[in-house]
């Protein structure tokens, strides 16, 4: 019986550890996430951690089976939410707002909304979940000024062409944890650099949607490929480049 209760204090330490920690610069490869399997759905954690602006930073993705029973509604009561769809067609409440999504689709959940989530595709559902909490106090007022909840259909946004591919804007704004929040998808045609290797006082995350990619963070190689996760910590040199003969595509996001 002791050594039981040693061995649950020893864990519920290293829970509390983990969350404590930043979360460092590096990647993350969807290919060797461990995989949590429950009813009608599995789960998988990226990382969960702190970072310069958030005392709680976690991302994991949840697959929903075809036709999987929609959990009930549920609100995050001081944590702000970003979804992004990975595959299949979501029908998502959050709010007053119902629609319809598919894969490359955003959502942006203000603390204190209700939400729920249903596979109502052909195939499995799976989407990435970016759960935050600010050091700041929260600003619900300046969510609400900046248009609150966002619901973001990937075919609602213009494809503006480059010379290196193009890309499209998801949003530029301030959240209820962050005084500005952008995040944008670009696409590489052919092989080479997005732009020069550059430093900033944001956090950023680079999610790998399409295509073959390697990053440099502060010296260091990394590659990544389709739901791939890269981190890069404030103020580290970073620079992405495509490394195949075909287009790749990611998402990019940033805060302060």
């Amino acid at each position: 019986m002791k050594i039981i209760l040693a061995c649950l204090i020893n864990l519920i330490a290293l829970s509390v550890f983990a969350q404590t920690q930043p979360v460092p610069s590096g990647v993350f490869h969807w290919n060797e996430l461990p995989v949590t399997k429950g009813d009608h759905r599995e789960s998988r954690r990226l990382t969960i951690g702190t970072t310069p602006e958030f005392d709680y930073f976690e991302v994991h993705a949840t697959t929903q089976e075809k036709g999987a029973p929609a959990k009930p509604p549920h609100a995050q009561k001081d944590r702000e939410e970003l979804i992004i769809i990975k595959e299949g067609t979501m029908k998502c409440t959050v709010g007053n707002l119902t629609k319809t999504i598919g894969a490359g689709s955003v959502i942006l959940i203000p603390p204190q909304e209700m939400q729920a989530f249903e596979n109502v595709g052909d195939g499995p559902l799976t989407y990435y979940a970016f759960a935050f909490r600010s050091k700041k106090p929260m600003d619900l007022e300046r969510s609400k000024k900046a248009g609150g909840v966002l619901i973001l259909n990937i075919d609602s946004l213009t494809f503006k062409k480059t010379e290196k591919g193009g890309g499209r804007k998801y949003f530029d704004r301030p959240t209820a944890m962050c005084e500005y929040f952008e995040m944008h998808v670009t696409q590489l045609d052919h092989p080479g650099p997005s732009h020069a290797p550059h430093q900033h006082v944001e956090t950023e995350l680079i999610l790998i949607t399409e295509g073959n990619t390697s990053m440099v963070i502060d010296g260091k190689t990394y590659t990544g490929g389709p739901g791939d996760l890269y981190i890069m910590e404030s103020g580290k040199m970073h620079g992405i480049t495509n490394v195949a003969d075909k287009p790749c595509s990611y998402f990019a996001f940033k805060w302060r």
